[in-house]
């Protein structure tokens, strides 16, 4: 869908097209000040914590300790325009942790890279606990820069690409857990 530029336009999603996973996915304002923003948040992400999540800032969502990593991550997703997907778990107090896989997907909005970001949540297996209480703090377990090799030489024939940096680089952690795509039946 991005073609030649760094990311795909918002307009250039249909939702429809996405339908299968709408419920899972959300967008984020990048807005550092309010903590990157839900502008929007599909019903099964919602679920994950019992609540509406459109408004609620995204950080929020993490543990204390991880958030300077999200926050990091937020920023490699639009400076270099660069996918990430996250390893996590999440559990209310008392009860067993939930296995989530988070994707960040740079999005462009009106040409700006530091505008929106596209993001799903996924949920392993959902424990008996969810849609009763909400999850707790998210934990930060593994994190994967998504391959970006394929991206194309630029629109505009001797267009200079323009001289991202990585700022602040994520650490590395061990290899994130992958699911095949099939969710159990609920």
């Amino acid at each position: 869908m991005r073609g030649a530029r760094s990311a795909p336009e918002r307009n250039d999603v249909d939702p429809g097209a996405i339908r299968g996973v709408l419920a899972d996915t959300f967008m984020l304002d990048f807005d550092e000040k309010r903590g990157f923003p839900f502008r929007i948040a599909g019903s099964r992400a919602n679920a994950i914590f019992l609540k509406e999540l459109r408004g609620l800032s995204f950080l929020e969502l993490w543990r204390d300790a991880d958030r300077g990593e999200i926050d990091s991550v937020l920023h490699c997703v639009a400076d270099e325009a660069q996918a990430f997907l996250i390893g996590a778990e999440a559990r209310p107090p008392g009860l067993g942790a939930v296995d989530i896989e988070a994707i960040l997907l740079p999005l462009r909005h009106h040409g700006l890279t530091h505008s929106r970001v596209l993001g799903g949540f996924a949920v392993h297996a959902a424990p008996a606990w969810m849609g009763l209480m909400g999850a707790g703090p998210i934990t930060l377990t593994s994190l994967r820069a998504l391959d970006s090799s394929t991206r194309q030489a630029p629109a505009r024939e001797g267009a200079t690409p323009v001289g991202f940096s990585l700022r602040d680089p994520p650490k590395r952690y061990k290899h994130l857990f992958v699911y095949s795509g099939d969710r159990p039946a609920t």
